[in-house]
């Protein structure tokens, strides 16, 4: 195993924990009948962080594997870690797919470029998380966790409202902290996959 991927697993490790860390001790639950609960939260803000600086497929199953943790130490989320897993990587890979396979952004140094394709690509991350987490969760319940549907249908109307908040939440958040953090990385030749072009 080469330097840079050791360096890139790192990383990994760190957005990781940093995901746990946020989600688990830095949200407000909200309860719903059944004894279920929806909650505001900054986990996806760390994973929003590691797909711009990592790439779709280590950023998103950093943020995965942290949110997975979490809802595993957790006795509210644990039966709904599966759904956390496979969400929060795809939400990784399509802010991978539009960063870095689309834009290219780490062969670009013009700001104005960078910030346009990082927001965008956060956007659209969000925006497959604010539709895909109640309608994916209301059928999970169902199906996988034998709810009544009534209940599920509940937690999947209050599960939308809140995961619209934490999607602009996340965006603003994750765009702030990239845009102050990715000079000092590259300066720091801590930005694994930076390919300077000075033409761009």
């Amino acid at each position: 195993m080469n330097n840079k991927k050791i360096a890139k697993l790192a990383q990994a490790a760190i957005l990781a924990a940093l995901c746990f860390v946020t989600f688990t001790f830095l949200q407000i639950k909200i309860p719903v009948p059944g004894g279920d609960a929806t909650s505001i939260h900054f986990g996806n803000v760390f994973l929003v962080l590691a797909a711009l600086l990592l790439g779709g497929m280590y950023g998103g199953l950093a943020g995965a594997i942290g949110m997975t943790l979490a809802d595993l130490m957790d006795p509210v989320y644990i039966l709904v870690a599966p759904k956390t897993f496979i969400l929060k990587l795809i939400i990784g890979l399509i802010i991978g797919a539009v960063a870095h396979k689309k834009a290219h952004i780490n062969e670009h140094i013009d700001k104005k470029y960078v910030f346009k394709w990082s927001l965008i690509a956060s956007i659209l991350g969000m925006t497959f998380n604010v539709f895909a987490d109640p309608i994916v969760g209301y059928f999970y319940k169902i199906y996988i966790l034998g709810q009544p549907a009534d209940i599920a249908s509940i937690l999947a109307k209050l599960s939308a409202g809140v995961t619209f908040f934490n999607a602009i939440t996340t965006i603003i958040i994750a765009m702030v902290i990239y845009s102050v953090l990715r000079p000092i990385l590259i300066k720091s030749n801590l930005l694994l996959d930076f390919k300077r072009n000075t033409n761009n």
